[in-house]
């Protein structure tokens, strides 16, 4: 699935979803996926937080377009209705075979293949709970039988390939290959309330090379332009959730221009991003740039955790505390608040005071000893990745701080916060429902322009009344340079701005969404 990993484990959800599908086929040439909205309630708070991957336990399974002027324009696209679930699962619908057999699946920009449970699947108990594929049903299937596995951070899929006709919308990509699952362990897979997934990642992501069925759609002439553009509905009071145009946009769904920035390289749909605000204040961690991925199949929006911790402390979210980073800040917070003072270079400071050694463009953990114990309220043990990176995160706080004029002391309990803060290693964060109008805003730096994320727009709200559950949409995950420092800016962001995948041209384009 996308580049994300799950906060949570699911809860075992057996009741059936609604699958009506708003089904619109207007004259303007265009297939819509509608999406359903699902009114929240509190038993659901995980499934409010379904993510769907882990980020380095994909990458480690793992290995143009033209915009339309206008929409009535465009003959040849393709849109697709697609159904919400807690606006944390987009789906929709598509047909595989002859005579065409329906399957829900997630729309996910981060993976690049297309699976489904197969009729062989006698051994997973998810399989039982969701449509099967049947290739004796089928006219035009066509045997493959290479076998294939997808591994995830909260479970696998595997199974082979088969080849057959794929209905998306109200077009058919002939010959398409796909994985028929005949595994799905966890229960992610038996929650879910889809049943396979349609990667719209890049080739060269696809587990087993196989051929996106966005690619077959531009080589087979089924659109006319190389694009699709996803529109997710966060409006709870609404019942279409969202839709996909592939080979163009709707006009109806954003306002103004789209702000482009280039992909940097086919695989992810990733590109560079400036730095990010709190506030309306830089934080600084990303001055010098860092890597963004636009993905679909991410319900929240994850970063490092050096500054995930940083909006988590302004938001008042509750996270674990990390006995690692206060011991850290307790042990060495005044000896690195003087080295900076003193104008030593950020990047070597922790090498300095000997918590990491410096490989000459980035400090490294060494592994060092601890000799004080938990008696005097510090860790004890070999401190080896944790210590290097709480120093590294108290001098991107410390920085901060600093350039904002702050005390000592100020700065110094202000990283004791930060280190209470620190987000669970599951990822997940809670807030006060109640105090929603006083946090700040959060933003991001594209393409020059920043992008806004209010409160009502970063939190999801689970329930109502008192009993409502209020979770913070931002989640951690640390890619070290030079791939990271990397943000998924999933759902959370993707709904507050239109997004334009443009492989001919090779960027993605957001604008605001309406």
């Amino acid at each position: 699935m996308g580049i994300i990993f799950k906060a949570v484990v699911l809860p075992l959800f057996l009741s059936s979803l609604l699958l009506s599908l708003v089904s619109s086929a207007p004259n303007d040439g265009l297939f819509r996926i509608g999406l359903k909205k699902v009114k929240l309630d509190p038993n659901n708070r995980v499934a409010a937080q379904l993510e769907s991957k882990n980020v380095e336990a994909l990458r480690a399974s793992m290995r143009k377009y033209h915009l339309p002027a206008n929409l009535e324009d465009s003959g040849d696209i393709d849109i697709v209705s697609l159904k919400n679930y807690l606006d944390a699962q987009y789906y929709g619908e598509i047909a595989i075979g002859t005579p065409p057999q329906t399957f829900t699946v997630i729309f996910d920009t981060g993976s690049a293949n297309l699976w489904v449970p197969s009729s062989k699947c006698h051994f997973s108990v998810a399989c039982y709970f969701h449509a099967n594929y049947k290739s004796g049903k089928s006219s035009t299937y066509k045997k493959n039988g290479t076998s294939a596995s997808i591994q995830y951070g909260t479970g696998a899929i595997s199974g082979f390939y088969s080849n057959d006709n794929v209905q998306v919308g109200d077009i058919v990509v002939e010959n398409q290959d796909f994985i028929e699952a005949t595994s799905e362990p966890g229960l992610i897979f038996l929650a879910a309330k889809f049943d396979g997934l349609l990667g719209l990642g890049f080739q060269e992501i696809s587990v087993g090379n196989a051929v996106p069925v966005w690619y077959n759609m531009i080589e087979q002439g089924l659109i006319k332009e190389p694009l699709f553009s996803f529109w997710l509905n966060r409006n709870a009071q609404e019942e279409e959730g969202g839709e996909i145009v592939f080979g163009g946009v709707d006009p109806n769904h954003f306002k103004g221009k789209h702000t482009y920035v280039p992909v940097m390289k086919k695989g992810y749909w990733q590109f560079d991003m400036g730095d990010v605000l709190i506030g309306g204040k830089p934080t600084g961690y990303c001055s010098r740039g860092c890597f963004a991925v636009a993905d679909s199949g991410t319900s929240l929006l994850a970063g490092p955790t050096t500054v995930i911790t940083m909006i988590n402390q302004a938001i008042g979210a509750e996270g674990v505390v990390s006995q690692e980073c206060k011991a850290v800040a307790q042990q060495y917070g005044q000896t690195i608040m003087n080295l900076l003072l003193a104008e030593a270079r950020p990047d070597k400071v922790c090498s300095q005071i000997g918590l990491c050694t410096f490989d000459g463009t980035r400090s490294v953990s060494v592994g060092i000893e601890s000799v004080v114990d938990k008696s005097n309220g510090k860790s004890s043990g070999i401190l080896h990745d944790a210590s290097c990176s709480a120093c590294e995160m108290a001098v991107v706080w410390m920085k901060n701080q600093l350039g904002q004029n702050q005390t000592q002391d100020r700065i110094l309990n202000y990283v004791n916060e930060l280190c209470e803060r620190m987000p669970s290693p599951m990822g997940q964060s809670a807030v006060d429902c109640g105090k929603l109008s006083s946090m700040p805003s959060v933003s991001f730096t594209i393409g020059g322009k920043v992008f806004e994320l209010t409160p009502n727009e970063y939190i999801l709200k689970v329930g109502e009344g008192p009993q409502a559950q209020c979770i913070s949409g931002f989640t951690n995950i640390d890619i070290p340079p030079p791939r990271g420092p990397l943000w998924i800016l999933g759902d959370i962001f993707m709904g507050r701005y239109h997004t334009v995948f443009d492989s001919g041209r090779m960027r993605v384009g957001f604008a605001e969404a309406v």
